[in-house]
């Protein structure tokens, strides 16, 4: 199966220039590259459909780059924005590119050969170039015109107050023009024919390959240039996918931890799994189709989810991290023990509920009763006497525990990572009580 009919059937495909499926075909292991911006530390999970392009095209027999646009960077892509963008120092973006490339070295394959994958930098070549020289040898190529007509300067342009924009400043006008000299650059130095990205990339990737066209026209040289847009994933509702409640969603644990990265896909909308299962993971089709006619059987296992959320979080993280992850889920739905829970984990599992300190030292004369009415300032339970009553009618558990009598002692009862309790009131009402 070639890279296009990969793309299409997982949903990935969005466009391509004439002649691109025959290039492919023709000319195989050909370059091609995608651009990441390194204004964060971190990719997301955004980015992560992105490198997906990357990962098919090297599965594919090609070899991929990924340009981290340390220069470009500097200026801001106007593309989806509405307003000006703060611009980040040198050493700030040097910092990010480190962290990106450590991610992409994840899902590429950087060894030596035809198809082993590059990171390049553009920083490395547009620091050379002038301003002046860079007006004379490459601007005079596109016209103003040409570039206003793209549809991520168009909405800047004619924006309103009614849409937050304040119109579009020469640094990322010009944005389309760095990015197109990147295409040629690589065209010239790594035979680079084909450039990769979302599709609300086309413009610029077009401006790319028009550059191309007519740099090679004006040098008399024969040059190929081509692009292949996939996707924007978004949900069933067309909104933007990558964001959960607490923000977005990235590939570096110090960020979004693994536990909270594996529910953010394990808590799918039915809706959305079938197409995030084909775009994230590398799961076949047969494979596929299986896990969806057993999820079909029985919805309220979540099948699909799980495979998605247990595949994805593997390949970004590991199988350690995905194995402590899926333990800590099960500590919500009646299984697993949560004494084997490290600090971290025990915050992210409970991070929703309500979180209470209380002095350790003032503990150890209480009764359940007490500590779950009066000592936790009435948040668990407002009277003693409701407390009392629950307890007596086994809904109350500690640790997983149920409490056996209304005058238990608390002071026997093991504390969770040295310094907290989790109360569970009925069903579904948790409490995260924790000792200082």
């Amino acid at each position: 199966m070639n890279l296009i009919e990969e793309l299409t059937w997982r949903g990935m495909f969005h466009d391509a220039m004439p002649g691109t499926a025959e290039h492919l075909a023709a000319n195989a292991p050909i370059t091609g590259y995608i651009g990441f911006d390194p204004t964060a530390a971190s990719l997301h999970i955004g980015n992560l459909a992105t490198i997906m392009l990357l990962v098919h095209l090297q599965r594919a027999g090609h070899r991929p780059v990924a340009l981290v646009g340390g220069a470009t960077g500097m200026i801001g892509d106007p593309s989806g924005k509405s307003a000006e963008r703060n611009l980040l120092d040198e050493a700030t973006l040097r910092h990010n590119q480190a962290g990106i490339q450590a991610q992409l070295e994840k899902f590429l394959d950087f060894s030596a050969g035809p198809t082993g994958a590059l990171v390049v930098n553009n920083y490395d070549w547009f620091k050379e170039i002038g301003f002046l020289g860079f007006l004379r040898e490459v601007g005079k190529h596109l016209t103003v015109n040409y570039m206003m007509a793209k549809d991520s300067v168009k909405r800047r342009i004619s924006g309103n107050e009614d849409s937050g924009s304040d119109g579009i400043s020469y640094t990322e006008f010009s944005y389309q023009l760095l990015q197109g000299y990147d295409f040629v650059h690589l065209n010239k130095t790594l035979n680079c024919t084909l450039q990769m990205g979302a599709s609300d990339q086309w413009g610029n990737i077009t401006t790319g390959t028009e550059l191309i066209r007519r740099l090679s026209n004006a040098e008399d040289r024969e040059a190929k240039a081509y692009a292949l847009t996939g996707q924007l994933i978004t949900k069933a509702d067309g909104t933007k996918y990558g964001k959960s409640e607490t923000g977005t969603v990235w590939l570096d644990p110090a960020l979004t931890s693994p536990y909270q990265f594996y529910q953010f896909f394990l808590n799918s909308a039915d809706v959305d799994a079938p197409r995030l299962i084909r775009v994230f993971t590398l799961l076949s089709e047969p494979e596929i189709l299986a896990i969806e006619a057993e999820h079909a059987a029985a919805p309220h296992l979540r099948t699909l989810q799980k495979a998605l959320a247990a595949d994805v979080t593997t390949r970004v993280h590991s199988a350690e991290a995905t194995e402590a992850a899926i333990a800590a889920s099960q500590v919500l739905f009646g299984g697993g023990d949560l004494a084997s829970l490290d600090e971290a984990t025990l915050l992210d599992v409970f991070a929703g509920v309500p979180h209470l300190r209380v002095l350790r030292a003032e503990m150890t004369e209480l009764n359940t009763t007490t500590f779950l009415s009066d000592f936790t300032l009435h948040k668990i339970f407002p009277s003693k006497g409701e407390a009392r009553k629950m307890i007596q009618a086994g809904g109350v558990s500690i640790n997983r525990e149920k409490v056996a009598s209304p005058d238990a002692s608390v002071a026997a009862l093991q504390h969770l990572a040295s310094k907290y309790l989790v109360v569970q009131k009925g069903k579904k009402n948790y409490f995260l009580v924790e000792l200082v």
